[in-house]
């Protein structure tokens, strides 16, 4: 009987052990598999490819050829430029990558780094909530401070704070914090459909569709100087300004979620950089970005 017992618990031992090796390691505190893949930063080519609008300047446009530092966009004989392609270079620059541009809508950016499809969106992108549960952002890159822009000859123009606006109409970009959280902030505005791309926001202002758009300053800056009849309302500093958090006015770079590698690499090419760099390469971009945009 004793050596029954015997065998039946040596049985049971050697199962356990069998047990053992076929579960996957497992972190003990969290029960998550400690053994998984990482995932790939995307760069072990030495190329970074990046996915963005090219055509929201002065973040960046599209033109006909490598004037003032443009790259080419994958698959055209068009090229990229802008404030976002002067940082993606600097990126590249300090890791010793390639760039390589891919032009895409703006509702597909974040698909696509999502998929794998491009390593990385910089595209003038605010790091809000919603946005970085589903990616992981570096930077920021930039601090934009939400604004208006009317017709310098508006009664609009002299506006001294967004409740000033109400009743009047207005739009902005589809799928921004612009259109989806400053706009609902102005009581009684006549809110119209969004527009898909900051050009068509700013052509309903100049053509009478609207009174107002809703944008961040750079790209006020950058209207200004496509369209010099309009003017730029900055509440900033009054109480009667956009309620926004820092998410709204951070603009960051996009990458996989859990990509570590390459958000550390990019965050790395950023240190260092201050609000003061930023404004200064933002300057460079506006001055040479096309009067079309």
């Amino acid at each position: 009987m004793k050596k029954v017992l015997a065998l039946v618990l040596s049985l049971a031992m050697v199962l356990c052990l069998f047990a053992a090796c076929g579960k996957a390691n497992t972190d003990d505190s969290t029960g998550t598999d400690a053994s998984a893949t990482p995932v790939a930063s995307g760069v072990e080519d030495g190329v970074l490819t990046v996915a963005m609008e090219c055509a929201y300047a002065p973040y960046n446009w599209t033109q006909q050829d490598d004037a003032n530092g443009a790259v080419p966009i994958k698959d055209t004989n068009e090229f990229a430029n802008g404030y976002d392609i002067m940082i993606a270079k600097k990126i590249c620059e300090k890791n010793g990558w390639d760039l390589e541009v891919v032009r895409l809508d703006w509702d597909s950016l974040i698909p696509a780094v999502q998929t794998g499809q491009v390593d990385a969106v910089i595209a003038g992108q605010s790091m809000t909530a919603d946005r970085m549960e589903q990616v992981d952002f570096a930077g920021p890159y930039l601090y934009a401070s939400i604004v208006c822009v009317t017709k310098a000859d508006s009664e609009l123009a002299a506006a001294k704070g967004k409740s000033e606006l109400a009743g009047h109409s207005c739009t902005s970009q589809a799928s921004t914090i612009w259109y989806d959280t400053c706009l609902p902030q102005i009581e009684g505005a006549d809110i119209k459909t969004a527009k898909d791309g900051a050009p068509l926001m700013l052509m309903a202002l100049e053509t009478g569709e609207v009174d107002f758009v809703c944008c961040d300053m750079p790209t006020a800056q950058g209207a200004l100087v496509a369209y010099p009849d309009l003017t730029i309302l900055d509440f900033s500093g009054s109480d009667d300004d956009f309620e926004v958090d820092e998410g709204d006015i951070n603009i960051g770079i996009s990458v996989q979620k859990g990509n570590t590698v390459l958000k550390d690499a990019i965050n790395s090419a950023l240190e260092g950089m201050t609000a003061d760099d930023f404004n200064a390469i933002m300057a460079d971009a506006t001055a040479i970005q096309p009067l079309s945009e």
